[in-house]
């Protein structure tokens, strides 16, 4: 279900390229933050993060955003839950600490 996902979205991002283009400069820079933060150590994989998650909130991750904030960085997680719920559960990327989980 995973890979599923992932190729969806994909496929939506790369057929609505007017929308990406207008953030692109700022995209690029939060992923080159991203990218050089998870190399110091300083945010856990998202592998990582998806085990935390689900672990709180058993179901099928729909969507995974990485944002910086204030402290930091954190992963916004969407799970679909067995019960047909859509959970979201926010984790610092730092500590992998759960910062909130509430109804989408």
């Amino acid at each position: 279900m995973k890979k599923i996902y992932l190729l969806a979205a994909a496929m939506v991002a790369l057929a609505t390229p007017a929308l990406t283009l207008a953030s692109d400069k700022h995209d690029e820079a939060d992923q080159r933050a991203a990218s050089a933060a998870l190399a110091r150590g300083e945010i856990l994989p998202i592998v990582r993060v998806l085990a935390i998650a689900t672990e709180r909130v058993p179901g099928d991750v729909l969507k995974v955003k990485l944002e910086r904030e204030s402290f930091g960085f954190k992963y916004e997680v969407k799970i679909l839950t067995r019960s047909g719920r859509v959970r979201e559960v926010e984790v610092d990327a730092r500590t992998g600490r759960i910062l909130k989980i509430e109804d989408d």
